[in-house]
């Protein structure tokens, strides 16, 4: 058994898989997430395996204790990877994409795969049908859109995430919506569709915390898994422990 760490800016997703299957997952804060670990490991005693992937803070007293508690592996750069690296510049590449194209080899593999992960960010991987990972982009997301407007101008509102009436806003805050909500949608059909005009046999995964909330409304076919991330990391670390 395997318990997948991942590690946001403010909380944490926790995660215990029995081979493939997922048995187990909440979300913690972050600051309280080693008292959450230590009970997990007491209600499976066959757990034995982790791995820690992490964007954010995890203090460094919390990872000597789950080292002590579990066979554990940081999800870094230099970790044996089921795929050929071709980005630039390997050492910047977040840990999160890292185990998104984990999943996709996985679950697709000799497939073309545009992953697109909607969270705080929104970003774009591919790979290819050689096990080739070219890349991708990074854009803001749905959260970051409407705070930006917020934050640098003088007054236009911190609105909630909302499905726009229509693409002509009759007010402020309906204008906002249709800009921030159809601006990201559009984004997202644009990129697919572009890929597409390249890789006519391309699969497309939308994942990410607003994969729910975007996936009805995109023209574009797609396959949402919301746990995609976490199939990634325990797929990863099934590949280090076989290696």
């Amino acid at each position: 058994m395997n318990l997948i760490i991942d590690v946001g800016n403010s909380f944490v997703k926790l995660a215990v898989y029995s081979k493939n299957k997922l048995i187990f997952k909440e979300i913690v804060e972050i600051d309280k997430v080693l008292e959450h670990i230590i009970s997990i490991k007491n209600k499976y005693n066959k757990l034995t395996n982790a791995i820690i992937s992490s964007v954010g803070r995890l203090r460094k007293d919390d990872i000597k204790v789950i080292n002590q508690l579990f066979d554990l592996l940081v999800l870094d750069s230099r970790t044996k990877l089921p795929f050929k690296n071709l980005y630039k510049t390997p050492n910047t590449l977040g840990v999160d994409r890292i185990a998104l194209v984990c999943a996709s080899v996985n679950q697709y593999p000799k497939n073309n795969v545009l992953v697109i992960d909607a969270g705080t960010c929104i970003t774009y991987d591919f790979i290819n049908t050689k096990n080739e990972y070219l890349g991708g982009a990074i854009s803001p997301g749905l959260r970051m859109r409407y705070k930006g407007l917020n934050n640098l101008t003088a007054t236009l509102p911190l609105l909630d995430t909302k499905t726009p009436n229509n693409i002509i806003g009759n007010s402020t805050e309906e204008s906002i919506h249709s800009g921030v909500v159809n601006g990201v949608l559009k984004e997202i059909d644009g990129v697919i569709k572009e890929y597409e005009q390249k890789y006519s046999d391309l699969t497309v995964i939308l994942t990410g915390g607003d994969a729910n909330f975007l996936s009805k409304q995109l023209k574009s076919s797609i396959f949402a898994n919301s746990n995609f991330l976490l199939e990634g990391l325990n797929f990863i670390l099934k590949f280090n422990s076989n290696s």
